[in-house]
């Protein structure tokens, strides 16, 4: 039977490591304890768990609400985990939300919602929410939660580019970012009482845009602001946001980014996680710098956090 329903699908990352590290046995516990404890939160919001896929669980809500609430717990609960945990139990968890068509057959579910919270979920960083358009709509004010438009991205199986959102649940954000109703037509960006202001050049070409002016959005998609008609970039490569005070730089992509700051011999490799952007530096899309990948330089000026 089909309806509409809100889809949570959290996943947890890394553990490839800490089968290496505690052996089988032991990381197979750790691991079901973990995804356990996912789907009880979930059970504890209303939302009922249909299946458990190794490192990850999908849940089916009725409310949009709550589902949105649950993520939030998820993460904010999986944060301090992380902090108390030794280092090779450290699971990052990434969370997708979508609200849409479901159909339930023999206790599983299939449709539309099903697939793009999955794919909101793979596309999430360490720590983020993602969710589709109808979810930030229909979820209303949730306690502790606030939306902020990320742009429209290319959903594997989606004919259309579909406008997603972050649910952000981090207490530490700046509380002009508050959660829009009304249709969410503006973009939330956080203001700072320092403005920055970052310069991007590739190619013979340069932007210049100020703190207000995020998020950016780097891709080969000739939809976004800093395009780059390149194989090796994804279509949706990387987003820069000003969060307290900063650029911090996160990738999306399938192969990941180089950051090379001025004066560093060494590059810092990000795959879906993110990093501070100050001074002068360099950015390699989809292959390291020594491979001849495409390239941006940047320069960072301004800001709380300003190193330059």
């Amino acid at each position: 039977m089909s309806s509409v329903s809100t889809v949570v699908f959290a996943d947890l990352s890394g553990s490839t490591s800490l089968y290496e590290s505690m052996g089988n046995e032991r990381a197979a516990k750790t691991v079901m304890r973990l995804t356990q404890w996912i789907a009880e939160v979930m059970q504890a919001h209303q939302g009922r768990v249909v299946k458990m896929l190794g490192d990850g669980v999908l849940g089916i809500f009725a409310s949009a609400h709550h589902a949105v609430a649950a993520a939030g717990e998820l993460q904010r609960s999986h944060q301090i985990h992380l902090q108390r945990w030794p280092e090779v139990l450290r699971l990052e968890m990434h969370v997708g939300v979508a609200s849409g068509e479901v159909l339930e057959v023999d206790g599983d579910a299939y449709g539309d919602a099903v697939n793009v919270a999955s794919r909101l979920c793979e596309r999430a960083g360490p720590g983020e929410i993602w969710t589709n358009d109808v979810t930030a709509v229909d979820a209303g004010v949730v306690p502790h939660v606030r939306f902020r438009k990320l742009g429209v991205f290319d959903i594997r199986g989606k004919a259309e580019a579909q406008l997603i959102y972050q649910a952000e649940w981090r207490d530490h954000e700046s509380p002009e970012q508050q959660t829009m109703q009304a249709g969410l037509h503006s973009n939330v960006a956080p203001l700072d009482s320092l403005p920055g202001s970052i310069e991007l050049t590739w190619k013979g070409d340069r932007l210049m845009l100020s703190s207000e002016d995020m998020p950016l959005h780097i891709g080969r998609s000739s939809a976004v602001q800093v395009s780059i008609s390149d194989p090796r970039v994804s279509r949706m490569h990387a987003r820069i946001d000003w969060s307290d005070g900063a650029f911090m730089l996160t990738d999306v992509s399938s192969f990941g980014t180089w950051v090379q700051f001025e004066n560093s011999e060494t590059a810092v490799p990000l795959r879906r996680s993110s990093c501070m952007l100050h001074g002068f530096g360099r950015l390699a899309l989809g292959m390291p710098f020594d491979a001849r990948a495409p390239t941006l330089d940047f320069r960072v000026t301004g800001g709380s956090m300003h190193l330059g």
